[in-house]
């Protein structure tokens, strides 16, 4: 047995919180609300919505099929599927890829979340009237992105190195809940405020005319891909760790449903917040329409909204939403960073203690590269990972499932598990949906994207 599968999710809530984890992170709370407004508030949440079902569903079904059956790292499991020594490299080279890309999006993911940790810092060093240090904090300066990307990695490293249950699972299971009582207060509180229902409405009632703009599509499918992990090898992994029982097309659905109410609520809370900050006076469009700051969005509209709130209320609120982003980095960066952790345990048989602090140690070294390069490099990685990459290797995982998978063996791997049925309608219709509509989405997908 290998020692990855020895490494197994001690319960199904466990397995629910660290894939949900996984899925839920900045892309649903950062990314997911500035898309949003960038792309007509109520079409976009409906393309995303659509786009979640018919794509991200039976694609997520594939990944976690894919390492349970495998039982090992993704290079590995890809492997497996092929039945001759051609489609078995194409198949590790694939897997690969998705090892790559998953430490790839480490370096940006980390200086993303380096600012929220030093964002729920700065109200507080506030509050105690250590402004300059406050002020260092919020400042975009490159010993700040430097002190903070690092200390972000070695969170992650912290959580990571105490392995499966101890760390993954546990902390997950801690997160997780605590994330979502955040989110449920923070749109609640928003909506109260002057403002907030109109901001409401751009997001509830879509434009139909904008459902077929190429950059409201293109957008969805990037935000689907990149908010539910796919094609970086994180369910791979995860799916690995399962019991050979585990119904995957129920905890598929838990952990989907998961990430696109987080998804839905964030954008219920910044989308009001926004307007709630226009209401008091912030400027969020520019004269064209359009968006000031997307990028950024977290960075500035929600600070000064906080800051027209005064008083101590506006150190309060800033401190409890920044804790709320950097929970999402963490549950996300400790799936991506145990990627290429669990290839390394594995295939290099070497202790997991070692192993993390090796893969740490190559993230932050890769990580400061962007930091001491950022205008030329930071853009550049998530484009080539989310909008490239990723959409790449979920063509390869698609085809390889539906192509490549002898067909019993994909029957029997269904029939393993507890209470799955191979005769239903969802265990005939996925294994043909995967082989021909979803690779065909996915290429629509990709000539859009290097189309763009």
């Amino acid at each position: 047995m290998s020692s990855v599968s020895s490494n197994h999710f001690s319960s199904r809530i466990g397995f629910i919180m660290a894939a949900a984890g996984s899925a839920v992170g900045v892309g649903n709370i950062w990314g997911f609300p500035t898309q949003a407004a960038n792309h007509g508030g109520g079409a976009f949440l409906l393309v995303y919505l659509v786009l979640i079902v018919i794509l991200g569903y039976p694609m997520l079904v594939a990944e976690l099929m894919i390492g349970r059956h495998g039982q090992t790292n993704p290079a590995d499991a890809m492997s497996k599927l092929g039945s001759n020594p051609l489609s078995r490299g194409i198949g590790k080279f694939i897997g690969f890829a998705s090892i790559l890309t998953a430490t790839l999006i480490c370096t940006f993911y980390t200086i993303l979340s380096g600012w929220f940790v030093s964002f729920a810092l700065a109200p507080l060093a506030e509050m105690f009237g250590f402004s300059d240090i406050s002020s260092w904090l919020m400042d975009f300066s490159l010993s700040r992105n430097l002190v903070f990307t690092t200390l972000f990695i070695l969170m992650v490293i912290w959580v990571i190195r105490q392995g499966v249950q101890q760390g993954i699972e546990r902390w997950s299971k801690r997160l997780m809940p605590l994330l979502l009582s955040i989110l449920v207060l923070g749109v609640i509180y928003i909506l109260t405020l002057p403002g907030a229902m109109e901001g409401l409405e751009v997001l509830l009632i879509p434009d139909f005319s904008r459902v077929w703009d190429a950059d409201v599509l293109v957008g969805a499918l990037g935000q689907t891909f990149f908010s539910l992990t796919i094609g970086t090898g994180a369910m791979m992994v995860y799916g690995a760790y399962l019991s050979q029982k585990e119904h995957i097309g129920k905890l598929t659905a838990y952990v989907t449903l998961t990430d696109t109410s987080v998804a839905f609520l964030a954008a219920m809370m910044i989308i009001p917040a926004m307007y709630v900050a226009q209401h008091n006076g912030v400027q969020i469009f520019s004269e064209d329409g359009s968006l000031l700051n997307s990028d950024t969005l977290v960075f500035t509209v929600l600070p000064a909204l906080f800051d027209t709130l005064g008083g101590s209320l506006q150190y309060i609120l800033a401190f409890i939403f920044f804790v709320l982003m950097t929970i999402a980095g963490l549950t996300s960066a400790i799936s991506i960073v145990e990627v290429p952790t669990s290839y390394l345990v594995e295939k290099k048989q070497i202790g997991r203690n070692k192993a993390t602090y090796l893969v740490g140690g190559l993230i932050i070294i890769m990580s400061l590269t962007v930091v001491l390069n950022f205008e030329q490099l930071f853009s550049f990685m998530i484009t080539v990972t989310t909008e490239r990459a990723q959409p790449l290797i979920a063509l390869g995982i698609a085809i390889y499932l539906g192509w490549v998978w002898q067909r019993n063996d994909l029957i029997k791997e269904i029939q393993a598990q507890e209470g799955a049925d191979c005769s239903s309608l969802f265990w005939r219709i996925w294994p043909v949906y995967v082989k021909y509509v979803c690779p065909l989405l996915i290429i629509l997908i990709i000539v859009q994207l290097f189309n763009k």
